[in-house]
């Protein structure tokens, strides 16, 4: 997995997109050695938001087996 700074990928972003989408390569993207974002592939999108998706599901189904109300608030 590369990782860069935010300056150095805005230089570099059609490279980095390339990457991602050709070869599969995972970038982090700091800013002030911190890691604030992340250009990954398509698919490793994909697998997430199902990921997520079926998280949520089971949450709502464990929810809707609890007795009691839950308030708007």
């Amino acid at each position: 997995m590369t990782k860069m700074s935010t300056s150095v990928a805005r230089q570099k972003f059609s490279e980095i997109v390339s990457k991602a989408e050709f070869a599969g390569e995972r970038t982090i993207l700091h800013r002030r050695k911190k890691p604030v974002a992340a250009v990954v592939p398509i698919e490793d999108l994909k697998l997430i938001e199902k990921y997520e998706d079926e998280l949520d599901a089971r949450l709502a189904k464990k929810a809707r087996k609890e007795k009691g109300r839950v308030p708007w608030a």
